[in-house]
């Protein structure tokens, strides 16, 4: 194991986001500008920019939705 499981909550956050923010990112260049010259670099500030904001939403969303989830199920 490559983590102590005390840090599940952070490393699910960083992997959601990352998994999230990829295809998003990537689909919404992609109808924006096409794959055209400069994709790759549209699409990669377009992941540096989204991504610390998926992540701070995850982890503070996620925790509070999951209480709401656990409720709509009761």
């Amino acid at each position: 194991m490559l983590f102590p499981r005390r840090h599940a909550q952070l490393v699910f956050s960083v992997m959601m986001s990352i998994y999230m923010v990829t295809i998003m990112t990537a689909i919404i260049t992609w109808v924006n500008t096409g794959l055209v010259e400069g994709f790759l670099s549209r699409w990669w500030r377009s992941i540096y920019i989204a991504w610390p904001i998926a992540f701070l939403l995850i982890k503070v969303g996620a925790p509070r939705l999951q209480v709401v989830v656990t409720k709509l199920l009761k």
